[in-house]
């Protein structure tokens, strides 16, 4: 087992790499943008170029593997091996030049993420989690903060497409708005995470969003310290169709839970 995660570490890092500068090359050009689905979400060229690299570079070593992805769906058998594949997390981001957004891969075994990769193109920053290895960003160790003041902390809010009107979402995001300092959305997932995880987010509330995106940044996440939990309480673990998940520090695990029970 993990002479596979060995191998498939360095086959994710440099197709992510290879992935994320092709990104970075179609930033500045015609980006022929394309909507997608009813909730307005968008894909690009890049999307689809990056994707290709990337699932390439899986099946040529791991032919046997299962692939989810974001463009193209279920790729191959089920088994123990599973991977995500989030080409380019931040697409609407991309899409309006904002530069925000990053290359997801995760491996997963028996339905527990056991390597995450996540890219910044932008800024060059690579981040790698493996279980039960700790997280690094560009190698250097990653690690949660733990805040002075609960009501001066900034979050992150992470919200699933499907339930972007859901009244009982809105009440709690706004209950955070009140509570804390600020309240950031990125819309692109695995860049939160990454900044819980280097300590410049104190905490991560995310209401129903399940997504080829998620695992890589819960185990970033995870291997830097944070406790990942649902809402109530409970250790989050294993894959989720509908997750609702709290994340920071052990120090907070009760603030956190008492405002969500608020909502």
């Amino acid at each position: 087992m993990q002479e596979i995660i060995n191998i498939a570490k360095e086959v994710a890092i440099q197709a992510a790499k290879e992935a994320g500068e092709l990104i970075k090359h179609y930033y500045s050009k015609d980006k022929q943008i394309v909507e997608k689905g009813d909730d307005g979400d968008l894909v690009t060229l890049a999307d689809h170029l990056s994707e290709e690299i990337i699932m390439k570079a899986i099946l040529s070593h791991f032919p046997d593997h299962q692939i989810r992805s974001e463009e193209t769906g279920w790729t191959g058998d089920e088994g123990d091996w599973l991977w995500l594949v989030d080409p380019l997390d931040g697409t609407n981001n991309y899409a309006i030049g904002l530069p925000v957004y990053g290359v997801s891969i995760t491996l997963i075994y028996k339905k527990e993420p056991v390597l995450g990769i996540i890219y910044e193109p932008h800024d060059g920053n690579l981040y790698v989690a493996e279980k039960g290895k700790g997280s690094v960003c560009n190698g250097a160790p990653l690690a949660i903060r733990k805040s002075a003041d609960f009501n001066k902390m900034t979050v992150g809010w992470i919200q699933g497409h499907a339930v972007q009107k859901d009244q009982i979402a809105l009440q709690l995001k706004h209950q955070l708005e009140v509570r804390f300092k600020r309240v950031i959305r990125l819309w692109a997932p695995t860049i939160q995470w990454c900044m819980l995880a280097r300590g410049d987010l104190d905490g991560i509330i995310l209401y129903n969003s399940e997504g080829d995106d998620l695992y890589a940044g819960l185990l970033m996440a995870k291997e830097a310290g944070a406790i990942i939990m649902d809402f109530q309480g409970e250790s989050f673990e294993g894959m989720h169709p509908e997750p609702y998940i709290i994340a920071c520090h052990p120090a907070y695990k009760q603030e956190f839970l008492d405002l969500v029970s608020q909502k």
